[in-house]
């Protein structure tokens, strides 16, 4: 039976298995107040995801596809960083778009847009900033649509607001699982994400970039009830650090 797992690694940091791979996605370790694994813990990914530039994004993606041999995907900009770091465009890094899509092992990567401020961490750049440059720009912060050759197809958002997208987003893809930001304050809140899944209608919507840690709380009762009213066939499904949920066709099932 069609199976994925989603754990979810702290912040927006989350880790997808399936049947044949495994995918990291924004995935921050070490400097990451919200997570219980570090990278040295992590033996295997296949394909390794960065939504942008950001630190709590970028994070350890370049260190973790050296680590395991993965498939670097991100926007063009982050590639050519990709490639000062030992991963070569074209052979461990592969470079999108919006509106692109990419194949690494049993998934088909589709970026979708995004809203969200610029700029690239300063851990990951080679080399000093030009003299009064303020940051070093990512090119674009995006979503991605995950479509697994066994039917089920997430789709996270991203740091973004909501935009009314979501709703070709949705139906062009027809997500199961939707994970989103809902902290409220660098990203839409949980109105907002309440009509964001009002738009997409997924099964399962997973919240992240939220809580006390990250100065960022969010209330996730209210948020399901919103949910609840706006997109009844959806439910909100809240994980702690180091916690997964078994997606099976159109069931699920939170592991402690």
């Amino acid at each position: 039976m069609a199976e994925i797992k989603v754990t979810f690694i702290g912040h927006a940091s989350f880790r997808f298995e399936s049947e044949q791979s495994v995918t990291y996605f924004d995935a921050w370790f070490d400097d990451n107040p919200m997570a219980d694994t570090t990278l040295a813990e992590v033996d295997r990914a296949d394909l390794v995801i960065a939504t942008h530039g950001h630190r709590d994004h970028i994070g350890d993606t370049y260190r973790l596809a050296k680590q395991t041999g993965a498939t670097f995907v991100g926007n063009f900009e982050l590639c050519l960083v990709a490639a000062e770091h030992g991963l070569p465009i074209g052979e461990r890094a592969l470079p999108m778009n919006p509106g692109g899509t990419v194949r690494v092992a049993d998934l088909q990567v589709t970026m979708t847009q995004a809203h969200h401020s610029l700029s690239l961490a300063g851990h990951v750049l080679k080399g000093d900033l030009p003299e009064n440059m303020v940051f070093h720009p990512d090119s674009a912060v995006s979503g991605f649509v995950l479509a697994y050759d066994n039917g089920i197809t997430i789709y996270d958002t991203s740091d973004t607001c909501v935009f009314s997208d979501m709703q070709l987003i949705g139906q062009m893809h027809g997500p199961q699982i939707a994970i989103m930001p809902v902290g409220g304050k660098f990203t839409m809140g949980v109105r907002e994400a309440a009509r964001a899944a009002s738009f997409i209608q997924p099964d399962i919507v997973i919240p992240c970039h939220y809580g006390e840690t990250m100065g960022q709380p969010a209330d996730i009762d209210a948020l399901s009830e919103a949910v609840r009213f706006l997109s009844p066939n959806t439910k909100v499904v809240g994980l702690e650090p180091g916690q997964s949920m078994r997606y099976t066709s159109s069931s699920f099932a939170v592991e402690e």
